[in-house]
């Protein structure tokens, strides 16, 4: 079997921002909710089996704790805050199992999910379903990969690596010198792409970095004197932010046989025609009975 895990605040953005695309129309109150449930029956048309649905319940996490910049819920349209839940609730009603992060954010409980179904020796293999960078570090050789839909491109750990020059154990490194404006983590000054993966394909993780740049066992490296000397003035600040660009792998998420589709609720019928969507339910229902 193959097990498919889905960011579901992703998969919200891009319904939302899809629908808005080129300024022609402004979406209705639950076109982006519409659009996840469509897309994830789709999902089950093409084979999909084993699926869950993570999300960001509340976007701030405990990482906020940890470092008051990063990425909160100021900005966020409102129209998408408020589909959230609504999200949510469809997609249990579809029948398909829901984690709704509140602590942790969806990407955490995407760690779990597939530290969980890659354990099982009865999967195939693992889709993480979302284009983020961040779960690049689950990648694991073509058992677990990365499944972009809406380029329809999958990215195993032979791709993590031609795309980042890091293997995915370096991913959380690589983020944290190179930084994360998506997630709000500010990375090292100089330090850019090219540069990161150049002393990481070397040392692997921050803390093998030898302090003394002249130490350095990197080709090619320019600048090594200035990245060393940042390095090491900012080398704590450095460790957060790899702590906050690491993702959770413990959470509950339950076992992979509970994420097994078999079908909408009786509350789907209802749930569409309240967001004005009721030709979902004969889609989910002769997806079930086939």
């Amino acid at each position: 079997m193959k097990v498919h895990l889905v960011d579901g605040t992703y998969e919200l953005f891009r319904q939302h921002f899809g629908a808005t695309a080129g300024g022609t129309r402004t979406p209705g109150e639950f076109d982006a909710t519409t659009g996840v449930l469509a897309s994830t029956i789709q999902l089950l048309v093409d084979g999909a089996t084993h699926l869950g649905v993570a999300s960001d319940h509340t976007i701030e996490s405990f990482r906020n704790e940890l470092f008051p910049a990063y990425k909160d819920s100021s900005g966020m349209p409102p129209e998408l805050t408020m589909q959230i839940p609504l999200m949510e609730e469809g997609l249990t009603a579809l029948g398909v199992i829901v984690w709704p992060m509140e602590r942790y954010e969806a990407d955490d409980a995407l760690a779990s999910a597939a530290a969980v179904a890659s354990a099982d020796v009865r999967v195939e293999q693992v889709l993480i379903v979302t284009p983020d960078k961040d779960l690049g570090q689950c990648v694991s050789g073509t058992r677990v990969v990365q499944y972009d839909r809406r380029k329809g491109e999958f990215t195993d750990e032979a791709k993590v690596i031609e795309k980042f020059g890091v293997p995915p154990a370096s991913i959380a490194d690589w983020l944290a010198l190179v930084g994360d404006t998506a997630d709000g983590i500010p990375g090292l000054a100089g330090w850019g792409a090219k540069s990161t993966s150049a002393v990481l394909a070397r040392y692997r993780h921050l803390e093998d970095i030898p302090d003394e740049p002249s130490l350095w066992d990197v080709e090619g490296l320019r600048g090594a004197a200035k990245l060393g000397a940042t390095l090491a003035e900012h080398r704590s600040e450095a460790m957060l932010y790899r702590t906050l660009a690491t993702v959770v792998t413990d959470v509950p998420v339950g076992t992979v046989d509970e994420w097994r589709w078999v079908g909408p609720t009786a509350a789907f019928a209802n749930f569409c025609e309240h967001i004005g969507a009721p030709h979902l339910v004969a889609r989910a229902a002769k997806i079930a009975t086939s």
